[in-house]
């Protein structure tokens, strides 16, 4: 896409020109004062917007909502615990009112936090782990690379070849991964099936290799226990919808928690500024 043309495809999603605008080059030769001027300024109009379409209609202050959202997603923090240290703060809130918000705003969390994602290495580690919704057990799959990152996740409730596919092309259309070199995996025969498909529709690489070596999977499932702990605290879920929505904020702050966000100052303090401005708070 030419420079000079930024403003052309303006039928996307605000989203999609976000981000573009986020890695936006601005260079002397391609843009005019006006033109760089427009984009920090669209830039600035679309969190704006964001924000109020958010937060509209809400009885509490944004910076509390997120507060709140973000101690339950991050902590070892149940909704009632939440209710009384907001006491503390003379703050009065339903238990059911962070609920609500917990389950509103965590999609919200995962959608923001992805843009600013570092790039991960090219050495897939998989895994699934098992989550009880309403009395079933379900399967949250999930892969990092050989560094520990978050690669990505997701929550099928079959455990079959289909559901091991759905998740790699999930993983692969995210703006952060890398495509693997090598895909580390489990026992589970579905994950062969579904990385050979894959292949063949040209979304893997032909030379990718699967490895099946149990000790080199250690880093993904000390993972999923960190996962597992923040889920148990939680008294199980009601349905996949809700634990859908959890689970993608509860997986963003913990990338956040690893500073996998692009930041210089990993301190829990400026990470709790960043998302703010992600939600269009400033300090």
């Amino acid at each position: 896409m030419e420079k000079k043309n930024i403003f052309k495809w303006k039928h996307y999603q605000p989203d999609i020109i976000w981000f573009w605008c986020k890695n936006f080059e601005v260079d002397e030769n391609g843009l005019s004062n006006l033109e760089i001027l427009i984009v920090l300024l669209y830039k600035r109009c679309v969190i704006s917007m964001e924000k109020e379409n958010l937060f509209k209609w809400k009885h509490y202050q944004p910076d509390i909502i997120l507060l709140t959202v973000r101690w339950y997603l991050r902590y070892n923090l149940s909704f009632r615990d939440l209710v009384e240290m907001m006491e503390e703060r003379g703050l009065f809130l339903a238990h059911t009112t962070i609920m609500r918000w917990v389950h509103q705003y965590g999609p919200e969390f995962d959608k923001r936090i992805r843009r600013h994602l570092k790039q991960t290495n090219n050495s897939w580690r998989v895994d699934e782990t098992y989550i009880k919704v309403k009395g079933q057990w379900m399967y949250l799959y999930r892969a990092v690379d050989s560094e520990g990152n978050t690669i990505d996740f997701y929550l099928s409730k079959s455990r079959n070849h289909k559901a091991a596919k759905r998740f790699f092309k999930k993983a692969l259309r995210s703006f952060h991964v890398s495509k693997p070199r090598i895909i580390t995996v489990d026992k589970n025969p579905a994950y062969p099936i579904a990385i050979e498909q894959l292949k063949k529709e040209k979304r893997i690489p032909i030379g990718t290799k699967i490895r099946r070596i149990k000790y080199l999977n250690n880093i993904v499932e000390q993972d999923n226990r960190f996962i597992k702990k923040r889920i148990r605290s939680m008294l199980g879920f009601k349905s996949y919808k809700t634990s859908a929505s959890i689970l993608s904020g509860v997986e963003a702050m913990h990338m956040v928690k690893k500073e996998q966000i692009d930041l210089q100052d990993q301190s829990v303090q400026n990470q709790n500024i960043f998302i703010n401005q992600l939600f269009g708070l400033t300090a």
